[in-house]
């Protein structure tokens, strides 16, 4: 469950998308490679920056997209349609690649 508690007149109740309740318009993220600037359209242009930095593909859940680096316990879980490519997703790549990926507003 994902959203803001508002309370309001003595009631309090979680807004889903508070962006909308509030009238301001909400900002797509966009996860960006530092070095190149190259902001990240598809999973094939992500694939190929993780590879080089030394992710390895796991296919063992056919539902995810699962990156794993040796030298680390990391393991990167994405879904498969990447309209679902979420800004939860973008932070976890950021986290576990310092200095590589920076998140965007759009």
């Amino acid at each position: 469950m994902s959203g803001v508690w508002v309370f309001k007149n003595g009631v309090v109740r979680l807004v889903e998308n508070p962006g909308d309740c509030h009238g301001a318009t909400s900002r797509r993220k966009v996860l960006v490679h530092l070095s190149s600037n190259e902001v990240i359209t598809s999973y094939s242009a992500l694939e190929r920056k993780l590879y080089s930095l030394g992710w390895e593909r796991y296919y063992d859940d056919p539902d995810l997209l699962q990156y794993h680096k040796r030298s680390t316990v990391h393991l990167i879980s994405l879904p498969k349609d990447f309209n679902r490519f979420k800004s939860m997703h973008m932070y976890d790549i950021v986290v576990k690649n310092r200095n590589e990926f920076e998140v965007r507003d759009m």
